[in-house]
């Protein structure tokens, strides 16, 4: 199954890399003021559902931009065809293609691949993550002053007013660097590569995050919400390793009323 799903994650890939030598402004659509779909997101998810069907045509699906299909078998694959779509549109290489397997309410299954940058992130419950073949770890950070860390701002672009801002602003200063990459699927594929030592964000949805936390999870990296809990990604996510888990969540919680 996981050899399937990686070589469809490089055919839709491929999809993606075409696709933009020949987006233009009439190919974008907007689900809002700043929130970007293109007819590339559109093809890649239809390319990516139908091959899926075809081989588990009883189990379910959830696609950022089809929606749902529902049914009893216990499986769902969710999809987020161009994680990063706003990269994407402006020819920046930070923009992902996320699948997940959900069984039984669990992830155990996640591929993560950046066309633009030929890195293909992988992880099965149990049997460890993968980065192109080679496995992958968190760091061993264990103090905030030494960590980088990356974020994103959805909740800004959503016209929240109890927003990252302030969050933002607290947490910063106390980190050696921040980053910004703008795809929620492959910060938590650099937190668990150990280039980052940790992630969090607000507003985000199940698909944005469903393959990045299985390849996390088994990168050794922890994930919850802003208080520590598994009410994730509704009330926050927080990422990192074991060492810095708890630093992250001493900050977040006092915000996790907004998120």
């Amino acid at each position: 199954m996981i050899s399937f799903i990686k070589n469809l994650a490089l055919e839709a890939g491929m999809i993606c890399l075409e696709g933009q030598k020949h987006l233009t402004t009439h190919d974008l659509e907007f689900k809002s003021a700043k929130d970007i779909v293109t007819e590339i997101d559109k093809k890649v998810e239809a390319f990516l559902a139908k091959a899926i069907l075809a081989r588990y045509p009883d189990h379910g699906m959830l696609g950022e931009e089809y929606g749902a299909i529902q049914t009893k078998s216990g499986f769902r694959w969710i999809i987020d065809p161009i994680d990063g779509t706003t990269s994407f549109v402006h020819r920046l290489p930070f923009y992902s293609i996320s699948i997940a397997l959900e069984k039984e309410g669990e992830m155990v299954l996640g591929v993560v691949y950046a066309p633009a940058l030929g890195q293909l992130f992988y992880a099965e419950k149990g049997k460890g993550a993968f980065m192109d073949g080679t496995p992958i770890h968190v760091s061993g950070t264990g103090e905030l002053d030494k960590a980088v860390m990356a974020t994103g701002f959805a909740c800004l672009r959503a016209g929240w007013q109890n927003n990252n801002l302030p969050i933002f602003k607290e947490i910063v200063p106390k980190l050696r660097d921040i980053r910004r990459f703008g795809s929620a699927a492959l910060d938590l594929c650099y937190t668990a590569l150990g280039s980052l030592d940790g992630f969090w964000e607000m507003n985000l949805n199940i698909y944005d995050i469903a393959a990045g936390t299985v390849i996390l999870k088994e990168a050794g990296g922890v994930i919850t919400d802003f208080t520590g809990a598994q009410q994730f990604p509704q009330k926050g996510i927080a990422a990192a390793n074991k060492k810095l888990h708890n630093e992250l969540i001493r900050i977040l919680a006092k915000y996790s009323a907004a998120s």
